[in-house]
């Protein structure tokens, strides 16, 4: 689960409407490039940042997707590379991670321990990054994209673009293995892979279907909720959904399946979402999506089952403004709820990452 290390006080617009929080630039310059290591984040070049994440440290660590690297920006602002070379390729297994190669990292996750896992996309691979060593390891994936290995190690197994990871209670880690249309389980103790949900062909996912045997559409992005369930954001089927395993079903939470852009609130199960690619559950259960092609940032809110836009116009740009309902934004990728209330976000291809302040 996310790293709830402040005070769960996630209050973010509950007293008010959106327009009563402020967004501000947090790092990048909005054009495209990879420098300003040592420096001030809002100084660097980002090139496409997507997944991000709090770390135990308190500072932020996102995934610089085109720059081929993750970053990590510090609670005084300063940005540093801690993984990656900046070349794509893969390479540095049991050494320094700074002299490794990725290619395109999507997500990240810490797990119980601290140590940071790496869904380094581009390389079919799940990588894992010790922040007391700095050196990094493969834990799961072989390199070669493929659909192999369930009931092996998953160091044995084989993944197609695996985009997006978050650890269980458990200390498990799921895994949205986009390209095979599945998400696996990785055991904590055993380090045993298998298939926990999706078919390997992409299929409609109806209200109350069967957890086993039931087709995914483009498996994107997870977390897990404060109660320990599982939900997940499908690309290309344009839904929520949350994981049931003791009923044996999915819920359909958000989505009606087909592309469009929403009228602002709309009922959820009547919502229409573009190539979604982004969630994250805040500590008052409020469900957070990047909804990419639509160029905006959602909140589900569970408690009257509606979807509400709270970042973007909608329209695709680059203008900042303290409004978040007046910032344009284009493709965003990743969203994350912090403890404090506030929403981190990926504004992709403007290159810079954006702060959603109560």
């Amino acid at each position: 689960m996310k790293n709830l290390l402040a005070p769960c006080l996630a209050f973010l617009f509950a007293a008010g409407p959106v327009a009563a929080a402020s967004l501000v630039q947090f790092a990048g310059t909005g054009v495209a490039g990879y420098d300003g290591d040592a420096g001030p984040a809002l100084k660097a070049a980002l090139k496409s940042p997507f997944g991000l994440v709090r770390g135990p440290d308190q500072a932020l660590w996102f995934a610089d997707y085109d720059a081929h690297v993750v970053r990590r920006i510090a609670p005084d602002g300063t940005i540093e590379t801690v993984v990656g070379n900046g070349a794509p390729g893969y390479s540095g297994d049991g050494g320094p991670a700074k002299a490794a190669s990725l290619r395109n990292p999507h997500e990240l996750r810490f797990d119980p321990e601290g140590r940071l896992a790496i869904a380094d996309t581009g390389n079919h691979v799940i990588r894992r990054y010790d922040p007391r060593k700095k050196t990094i390891v493969t834990v799961a994936g072989t390199g070669i994209a493929g659909y192999a290995g369930d009931g092996g190690a998953a160091t044995e197994a084989k993944f197609r673009e695996p985009i997006s990871l978050q650890f269980a209670p458990s200390g498990d880690l799921f895994v949205a293995d986009i390209g095979n249309n599945v998400l696996r389980r990785i055991d904590a103790k055993t380090g045993l892979i298998t298939t926990w949900a999706g078919t390997g062909q992409p299929g409609p996912t109806p209200d109350g279907a069967a957890l086993h045997g039931t087709p995914l559409r483009d498996p994107r992005s997870l977390d897990f909720d404060s109660q320990g369930r599982l939900w997940l954001v499908t690309r290309e089927g344009n839904q929520i959904l949350r994981f049931d395993p003791e009923a044996g079903i999915i819920r359909l939470l958000a989505g009606t399946g087909k592309p469009g852009f929403n009228q602002n609130p709309t009922p959820a199960l009547e919502a229409v979402f573009s190539g979604p690619k982004g969630i994250s559950i805040a500590t008052d259960g409020s469900v957070y999506l990047a909804d990419t092609e639509n160029n905006e940032i959602l909140r589900y809110t569970p408690g009257n089952g509606m979807i509400s836009r709270v970042a973007g116009t909608g329209e695709k740009g680059s203008a900042l403004a303290t409004n978040p309902l007046k910032t344009q934004l284009n493709r965003p990728h990743g969203v994350f709820a912090d403890a404090d209330g506030s929403l981190f976000i990926s504004d992709s291809e403007n290159h810079r990452i954006l702060h959603l302040r109560p």
